[in-house]
Formats: C-alpha cells, sequence, structure tokens
C-alpha cells in the first residue's frame, strides 16, 4: 500500500487473516445493513493515507493493530460518490473485539458462501477465497 492520500470520499476495508480464515464483522447500522457481516474499516479522513485509516478504523472497531498490506479486488462504488477498495492487512497486536459491532468471528473459504456478507464486499468474494488458499 502506498502511503498517498486517496481522495476524498474513499472507504477502506481491511482483510485480516490467520490460520487460514478471515475476520468479519456484523453491523448494527445503519439499519437496512444491520445484522450483515462485512470486512472492517471506514472512512479515510482528510489528510489521511489508506494505511493510516486503516489503522485508525481497525483499533477503533476492533481493538487491535494492524499493519498496512497489499490492496486486492476491484474499486467498489458506493452511493453518494464514495469508493470502497479493500486491503490486506496483518494483525500485529490484540485479540479483535465487536466495540462497533454486534459481534466478531473468523471464517474459512467454506463459510464465506454461508454468511449474510453486505452487498459491497461480496465484489471481493474470489479474492477473498484465493487469498485464502493461498
Amino acid at each position: 500500500m502506498t502511503a498517498t492520500t486517496p481522495p476524498t470520499g474513499h472507504v477502506v476495508a481491511g482483510a485480516v487473516f490467520r490460520d487460514g480464515r478471515v475476520l468479519l464483522a456484523q453491523r448494527t447500522r445503519p439499519p437496512e445493513l444491520a445484522g450483515q457481516w462485512e470486512l472492517p474499516g471506514g472512512k479515510v479522513e482528510p489528510g489521511e493515507s489508506a494505511e493510516e485509516a486503516l489503522r485508525r478504523e481497525l483499533r477503533e472497531e476492533l481493538g487491535i493493530e494492524v499493519r498496512g498490506g497489499e490492496r486486492f479486488g476491484a474499486e467498489v462504488h458506493l452511493r453518494g460518490g464514495l469508493v470502497m477498495c479493500a486491503y490486506r492487512v496483518h494483525l500485529l497486536d490484540g485479540e479483535p473485539r465487536a466495540l462497533d459491532h454486534a459481534a466478531v468471528r473468523w471464517v474459512d473459504a467454506g463459510e464465506l458462501d454461508e454468511v449474510d456478507l453486505v452487498a459491497a464486499d461480496r465484489a471481493w468474494l474470489p479474492d477473498l477465497r484465493a487469498l485464502l488458499a493461498g
């Protein structure tokens, strides 16, 4: 990941892997997405790099420390002109806790099909399966 500042309206999603599984978080809001699962992350603040945003968001949402990784998959266009990108991040410290979500869970490639992922994250299913297999 580069340290460049992404354009305004950029959203980052972090894929944390451990023991052949990827970490997902269950949303509590907005109401139409509550109960669905996602790669954790959030909006990039003005002046932040994508890596800085991922570190901040995953610390705030899950209580973990990560370092930036490689971007994977296609850009996903969201409502309001936002663009979301996924990044593989590496867990440095902490055990993920649902600080801003209903729950967190580790899933393997087979479980990805059973989880009710938010629509935006479904675009990355082939990439997540490949990363889990590799």
